[in-house]
C-alpha cells in the first residue's frame, strides 16, 4: 500500500486530506488542554497564596507591623491585584489601618519616619488601586505631592550635574538609590503620570547614572568599570563597597536592579533603540534566571521576582531569548518556579533573610504581585 501511495498522487492526496485535519484537531486540543492546565496551576497557586495572607492578617488589619506599614501596604496591594474588593471587610480593615498612618505632610508612614518615602510610595499604589469610588481622593493627592516633594531636585539646590539629582531614598532626601527611585516612579505612574511628567524625567537622570554603561548619560567614575549594561544600587557612594564593589572600584550589577532600571526607562519613554535599553536587554539576555537573583543568589529573590515580572510585562515581550539563543516564556517559567517554592500553607518565605524576606507575609506579597504580572493583559 505504501508503494501505491507514493506513486499515486490521487491516493496520497486522499490520505493527507483525511489525516491532516485530524492532526490539526489533535494538536489544537492538546494546546487547549495545556493552556487549561496552566490556568488551573496559576489559579491554584494564587488561591493558596491569597488564602495564606487572608488568614495571617492581624486583628488591627496589619501585616508584620513590627517593621512598619510597608508589609501591610504590599499585602493589601497584592490582594487587590488578585481581585479582592476594597469593600471586602478584610481589605477595608487593612486600608483603615493604613489611613491611621497618614501624616499632615501627606506622607503615609510609620511614626518613626525612617522609611517615609518607601512606605508612602507603596501606600500610594495601594490607595490608588483601592480608590474605585473616589473615597481616597484626598489621601492619594496629598501622598503624591509628598513623594514628589522628597525627590532630590534643583529645588533643593542640587544641580542636574550632581550625582544625587532626580533620585529618592528610603526617607526621601537621604542618600538616593535605584530601588526607592523606581518605587517613586511606580507610585507616580499609578497616579497617572506619563513619560512627559517632570518628576519622571528627573528620576531618569538618576536612573541612568545607576547603569554600568559609559555614555553621555552616565559620566560618573563607576560608569566604565564594569560596563555590562546592568544596574547597581546607587552611584551616591564613597569608600569601600564590600561585596557590592569590584576590585577596581566599580559597582556590581545585579538582577533586581537591572529590571528596576529597565522598567524605569520604559516609564520614562526611553526608546528600545536607545543604547541604554539595548545594553540592559543584553544584560538580561545574558543573565536570564528564574531560580536566583543574578549577582545576589537568593538574597532579595522575591523582590527580584516582583521587579522581574513587572518590568517584562511593561516591556511587552512574551519571551526573552537568552545569550545561547534559547527563547524563554518568562511567565510560564516564573509560575513554575513560584509553584515549586510555595509552601504547604500557601506561603512563600526566603531562607536568606536579608531585606526581611524571611517574613512570610512580605515574601508572599511579593510573590503574588509577581504572579499578577504573569497574566497577559487582555
Amino acid at each position: 500500500m505504501e508503494n501505491r501511495m507514493l506513486v499515486n498522487p490521487s491516493a496520497c492526496h486522499k490520505f493527507l486530506s483525511a489525516v491532516v485535519p485530524l492532526l490539526v484537531v489533535t494538536l489544537a486540543f492538546g494546546s487547549l488542554r495545556s493552556a487549561r492546565a496552566a490556568d488551573a496551576d496559576y489559579d491554584a497557586v494564587v488561591a493558596k497564596g491569597v488564602k495564606f495572607l487572608s488568614s495571617n492578617q492581624a486583628d488591627d488589619g496589619s501585616y508584620s507591623s513590627q517593621v512598619g506599614i510597608g508589609p501591610t501596604a504590599i499585602a493589601t496591594l497584592a490582594l487587590l491585584e488578585h481581585g479582592r474588593s476594597p469593600n471586602d471587610p478584610q481589605i477595608a480593615k487593612s486600608l483603615a489601618y493604613l489611613e491611621k498612618a497618614v501624616h499632615d505632610d501627606g506622607g503615609v508612614y510609620a511614626a518613626n519616619g525612617r522609611l517615609k518615602n518607601y512606605e508612602t510610595c507603596i501606600a500610594l499604589m495601594c490607595f490608588n488601586k483601592a480608590n474605585t469610588d473616589g473615597k481616597y481622593d484626598t489621601i492619594v493627592k496629598n501622598a503624591e505631592q509628598f513623594v514628589r516633594g522628597v525627590q532630590i531636585t534643583d529645588t533643593d539646590g542640587v544641580g542636574e550635574e550632581e550625582v544625587n539629582y532626580g533620585g529618592s531614598g528610603y526617607s526621601g532626601k537621604t542618600r538616593p538609590d535605584l530601588s526607592n527611585t523606581a518605587f517613586l516612579m511606580d507610585a507616580l505612574v499609578s497616579s497617572g503620570a506619563d513619560k512627559e511628567d517632570e518628576a519622571i524625567q528627573k528620576a531618569l537622570v538618576f536612573v541612568s547614572r545607576c547603569q554600568n554603561l559609559e555614555s553621555e548619560y552616565n559620566t560618573t567614575k563607576f560608569a566604565g568599570k564594569v560596563n555590562d549594561g546592568g544596574f547597581y544600587y546607587t552611584p551616591a557612594v564613597s569608600g569601600d563597597q564590600g561585596d557590592r564593589g569590584t576590585p577596581d572600584g566599580g559597582l556590581r550589577s545585579y538582577g533586581s536592579m537591572g529590571y528596576a532600571g529597565l522598567k524605569s526607562m520604559i516609564y520614562a519613554g526611553v526608546d528600545k533603540d536607545d543604547p541604554r535599553v539595548k545594553a540592559v536587554l543584553k544584560y538580561i539576555q545574558k543573565n536570564f534566571d528564574v531560580t536566583a537573583n543574578p549577582g545576589m543568589g537568593q538574597a532579595g529573590v522575591f523582590y527580584y521576582y516582583q521587579t522581574f515580572a513587572k518590568s517584562l510585562d511593561a516591556l511587552g515581550q512574551p519571551t526573552i531569548t537568552d545569550a545561547s539563543g534559547v527563547a524563554h516564556d518568562w511567565r510560564k517559567e516564573l509560575l513554575a518556579e513560584l509553584a515549586k517554592r510555595q509552601k504547604e500553607d500557601g506561603s512563600w518565605a526566603n531562607s536568606n533573610t536579608q531585606w526581611l524576606e524571611g517574613d512570610a507575609n512580605l515574601a508572599t506579597s511579593f510573590a503574588l504581585l509577581a504572579l499578577a504580572d504573569c497574566q497577559e493583559k487582555k
